[in-house]
């Protein structure tokens, strides 16, 4: 039961309905591991190989279980050390027996051999040489040489022909070693790529409204310094109005309610942990030049402005990854949002890959947010989605849209150059955005410099992006509260 209830969690997913039933046989055989070990421990003396063979076997169950704990609870981090630590300890643990086996082995052919030649030389086969009847490692030496013997096909004898005729011991133990650590890390392959659950993405917890942040603007007086000027010096220069004053107009963003989505607590997502954070990922692809503005200086910029503007907490840095890597999320633990641009080159994805993108945007509830970088990249990105999403075709999204409303009401679409025409495009699956497309390269606005543009389009952008991250998150955050009641 153990070993089916593992398969489905790392592959099938049969028993997502059913994870009470799962985390039950789970804990269980945990349990019956613990109480194994305690009670050959017990033992160990008397019975030292029962002991370490249940205390082998015991390991396993254990660590799937506090593994299985920690993401139950949404500990991410921890379970993650923990995944890794148990690989390792699992590594070591089967090295160790792989060694007690090949040294265990080889002596018990090596009496076999011995065995032979004694019961030989009591039959009169093979005859006792004058002056060694008293030393036994001479007769066998001297039996070898007169009547010596095939030498065995078998690795785990030492005596086998490939391990030579020096060193043979050391060999074997080498060849034994190389050979266990290739299967394991096979094995290990295959069962990460099964559980395609190598990485889990975790929204921050917490709570909100779905509503625009409340703005007000308040009016201050600045008061220039006032000047006393020499009537009879030789510098001429205009003199300014001595009471002149300035006004300055200030927006101020009043967070009149938690920004999220949910009934927790604190600027979050219902479907989030305590160690959930929202992450910038930019999607790698062959033929271009994906990485233009990547990292700081730019996608770091916009998540820290959507960090300072949600009060949500956010990774510190951003990240990049491939398309095919996005089959490593799990289908409840995705990205909500990756982010794909460029400029110069094409977009060359094969199928795998866009059969990956598409899994993504359907059955793991994701979006794709791109950005044109130039014209014939606009047109790049286009080819893509038509293979992409061959079925669904592009709209514009006005300016009521709620991706545009919500948190910041968005007056006008904002872009530092049109490469694909001044509207925001949408494909759109049961009225869920899957892919928002912005065509003015929303990107060199988030720039340090911000590309040149005015303080009202580079804030427009920060806005738009802090839309487009906010709307990604809490379609994911309702799609979580729908699978759990289902």
């Amino acid at each position: 039961m153990w070993v089916l209830c593992a398969l489905d969690w790392l592959a099938w997913a049969q028993l997502n309905r059913f994870e009470y039933v799962r985390a039950a046989v789970f804990f269980v055989t945990a349990g019956v591991g613990i109480l194994g070990i305690v009670r050959t421990y017990r033992t160990r003396i008397e019975r030292p190989l029962l002991s370490s063979v249940v205390a082998s076997l015991a390991f396993m169950p254990i660590w799937t279980a506090a593994v299985y704990g920690f993401d139950w609870i949404g500990w991410g981090e921890a379970r993650a050390w923990l995944a890794r630590f148990g690989t390792g300890a699992a590594y070591m643990i089967g090295l160790l027996w792989v060694v007690w086996g090949i040294e265990k082995a080889s002596r018990y052919y090596e009496l076999q051999r011995k065995l032979r030649r004694a019961a030989g030389r009591a039959s009169g086969e093979i005859p006792i040489p004058t002056g060694a009847l008293h030393e036994t490692a001479a007769i066998d030496e001297l039996d070898e040489e007169a009547h010596p013997e095939k030498r065995p096909s078998n690795p785990l004898d030492a005596e086998a022909w490939y391990y030579g005729k020096k060193s043979k011991k050391l060999n074997q133990s080498v060849s034994a070693f190389l050979s266990y650590s290739m299967v394991f890390f096979m094995a290990f392959l295959i069962m990460t790529h099964l559980g395609g659950c190598a990485e889990i993405y975790e929204m921050p917890a917490g709570g909100g409204e779905q509503a625009q942040i409340a703005q007000v603007v308040k009016v201050q007086k600045v008061i220039r310094k006032k000047y006393v000027v020499n009537p009879f010096s030789a510098i001429s220069f205009k003199v300014p109005p001595i009471d002149e004053i300035k006004l300055q107009l200030t927006e101020i963003t009043k967070h009149a309610y938690t920004v999220g989505y949910g009934a927790g607590k604190g600027a979050g997502f219902a479907g989030g942990t305590k160690l959930g954070k929202v992450r910038f990922i930019r999607l790698e692809y062959l033929g271009g030049d994906w990485s233009e503005g990547f990292g700081i200086g730019s996608d770091q910029n916009m998540l820290i402005e959507y960090g300072i503007r949600t009060q949500q907490k956010v990774a510190k840095l951003t990240e990049a990854r491939t398309v095919s890597a996005l089959k490593n999320f799990a289908r409840m633990k995705s990205p909500p949002m990756v982010y794909i641009t460029g400029n110069k080159g094409t977009i060359q994805l094969s199928k795998s890959e866009i059969k990956a993108l598409r899994q993504y945007l359907l059955e793991k509830h994701g979006m794709l947010f791109g950005d044109a970088g130039s014209r014939g990249w606009h047109n790049q990105f286009m080819g893509m989605m038509r293979q992409v999403l061959p079925e669904i075709r592009p709209t514009p999204v006005p300016l009521d849209d709620v991706i545009h409303r919500i948190p910041f009401q968005i007056p006008f679409l904002p872009y530092v150059a049109p490469h694909g025409g001044k509207e925001a495009l949408a494909w759109r699956v049961d009225g869920r955005i899957v892919c928002y497309y912005h065509p003015g390269d929303i990107g060199d606005a988030w720039t340090d410099d911000h590309s040149g543009v005015s303080a009202v389009v580079w804030e427009a952008c920060y806005q738009l992006g802090t839309n487009v991250i906010f709307y990604a998150h809490t379609e994911y955050a309702k799609w979580l509260e729908a699978q759990k009641k289902k």
